[in-house]
């Protein structure tokens, strides 16, 4: 029984509603008002990871919402702490992760006074929360934090954001009436929120005659099907229909990328020629080219598989199913189960696919096999790619950022095992790196991290390299150094003018910048390559240790292409 002499700070209910809701992990950067939250909340069994700046803390927070299914948690101090935090909130709401966001605020009876870092802060997180509370009275602690974690992962998951008043969280109660406060707000939280939809069995029949009529069947999944967990539903659907898969890059590993109707070889013929598309937890947005010709055919039926209504109302599919990814491939495979139909493997559009297919990797082999010095993008990635898969099970999480690193990254790296890559996502979000790797250290110890960068991405969160230190997290960094965005300074001479005209170019860093040293100084281990040579032996001097380091990789400032395949956006 509690004991009533015994009082409990807002600080500390705060923690304990955390702790009390399944919360076990936050990341943040502490400061006024909020350094005795992240005490309290490590008392109550909560791990802390403090960032530098919460920009990286909020990408960490979001990323550990999509590989856990459980909202990542920020913690940033008020004003302009908020404010850097809106980076992660926005990232997991364009994404659709769960993630809450906690920020303090200035004391309520100095508002619109100029107090310190006063801000209106549920006004500035709008855009990007899918719901707001602000606690007004420590009375008001639990319902806000349950609230919050509850809208998280509610239908299309998402961030929330959770206000804090500095004077709210020096208030006090007893903690008998603490617990009651917790056992009311748990009761009384609203059930259907959590629920998933249910799927409409009318749609799956139909999804399944589509699927059964077409000629040129293609089933494409997102990593809303990774978040779902879908992977063991997919592979019996892959396996008793024989139809051949896309997945969307971060939707790569749900199947193996070397499973034998894989068609991310052939995507242009895939997506160009299908003639009924199951796309199961993956928008219709610029990475699927809005599912318009002139990438898809002009005739293709839609099978859109969404946990949003209004996703599906935005797309106009031929048919819509609302529900969880894992859910409704699972029935959809028992339904076809109980009258079965398989394309087989002599089956002209299987064999279409599997050709083009086999063709377009022989051609990239080819290209592969050659060993550039100084090095091109290919090379190097290669390399990379053969350590990574000599890893084997548990398959580390590869972290993904830059333009032509991530572009390459992308068709060379093999993805064999769920939710093993983590990219610039739906936004291109630049600045991701080390936060990424962070979550994913956190929500997978058993897995090494490889981070494969760009300079220029590696730059934006490159201090939190001590944070990988600190914690002694088992995490690689490999930096695709070329001496800037792109490449460094690729102006044409008549672009060389006016009276500023001998600074450098907006695209160039300091040239053989030593990124390496920077690890070093923190006490990681770093390492500049130039030669494959060079490189393998870093990569299986780092793999071994599963300790924090940077592999500095000298590229030919030349190699690759300005923007990467986004030239026609610049």
């Amino acid at each position: 029984m509690a004991d009533a002499s015994q009082t409990v700070d807002g600080n500390t209910l705060v923690a304990m509603c955390l702790s009390r809701i399944g919360i076990d992990k936050m990341f943040g950067v502490v400061g006024i008002p909020v350094t005795s939250l992240a005490n309290r909340a490590v008392s109550n069994g909560i791990r802390f990871i403090a960032f530098h700046n919460e920009q990286s803390a909020g990408y960490a927070a979001s990323a550990y919402g999509y590989l856990t299914g459980r909202p990542g948690v920020l913690l940033t101090v008020s004003g302009p702490g908020c404010v850097h935090g809106l980076a992660g909130l926005s990232n997991a709401a364009a994404n659709a992760w769960p993630m809450v966001m906690i920020s303090g605020s200035s004391e309520q009876k100095f508002t619109g006074r100029g107090d310190f870092q006063e801000l209106d802060q549920i006004a500035a997180v709008k855009p990007f929360s899918k719901y707001s509370a602000k606690a007004t009275d420590i009375t008001e602690i639990p319902s806000s934090v349950f609230s919050v974690v509850d809208w998280a992962v509610a239908g299309r998951p998402g961030g929330t954001y959770l206000d804090l008043p500095s004077d709210i969280l020096h208030q006090t109660v007893d903690l008998s009436e603490a617990e009651r406060l917790i056992a009311d707000a748990l009761s009384s939280r609203n059930k259907d929120l959590i629920e998933k939809p249910r799927v409409n069995n009318s749609e799956i029949k139909k999804a399944v005659e589509m699927l059964r009529r077409a000629e040129r069947p293609l089933i494409v999944f997102g990593k809303g099907a990774a978040y779902a967990k879908a992977e063991n539903e997919l592979t019996k659907l892959v396996k008793s229909t024989g139809i051949p898969f896309l997945p969307t890059p971060m939707g790569k590993g749900l199947l193996p990328d070397t499973h034998e109707l894989a068609a991310t070889a052939a995507r242009s013929l895939a997506i160009g020629k299908c003639d009924v598309a199951l796309v199961v937890g993956a928008r219709l947005n610029w990475l699927l080219h809005f599912g318009e010709p002139p990438k898809w055919s002009n005739d293709v039926k839609f099978i859109l598989v969404d946990i949003s209504k209004e996703e599906i109302e935005l797309r106009h599919p031929c048919l819509g199913i609302v529900g969880d990814a894992k859910d409704v491939v699972g029935i959809l495979h028992k339904e076809i189960k109980d009258d079965p139909f398989c394309f087989g493997k002599t089956h002209p559009w299987i064999e279409a696919i599997k050709n083009k297919s086999k063709d377009n990797v022989a051609r990239m082999e080819v290209q592969l096999s050659k060993d550039v010095v100084p090095f091109n993008f290919t090379t190097p990635m290669r390399i990379i790619r053969d350590a990574i898969s000599g890893v084997g099970s548990p398959a580390p999480i590869v972290v993904s950022e830059g333009a032509n690193t991530m572009d390459v990254g992308r068709s060379v790296l093999v993805q064999t095992e769920a939710r093993t890559r983590l990219d610039a996502g739906t936004w291109g979000t630049m600045g991701v790196g080390l936060g990424y790797c962070i979550a994913a250290a956190v929500a997978a110890p058993d897995r090494l991290v490889v981070a494969v960068e760009g300079d220029s991405g590696f730059g934006f969160s490159a201090m939190e390299v001590e944070t990988l230190v600190r914690y002694q997290f088992p995490v690689v960094v490999i930096v695709f150094n070329n001496g800037g965005v792109y490449g460094g300074d690729r102006r044409n001479p008549e672009e060389i003018t006016g009276p500023h005209k001998d600074d450098p170019a907006p695209t160039s860093f300091v040239p053989g910048a030593a990124y390496h040293l920077l690890m070093e100084s923190f006490g990681g281990k770093g390492y500049l390559v130039s030669t494959p040579d060079e490189l393998k032996s870093a990569l299986e001097e780092s793999f071994s240790a599963r300790k924090p380091a940077v592999i500095n990789v000298v590229i030919d400032p030349y190699a690759g292409a300005e923007s990467g395949r986004m030239q026609h956006k610049n």
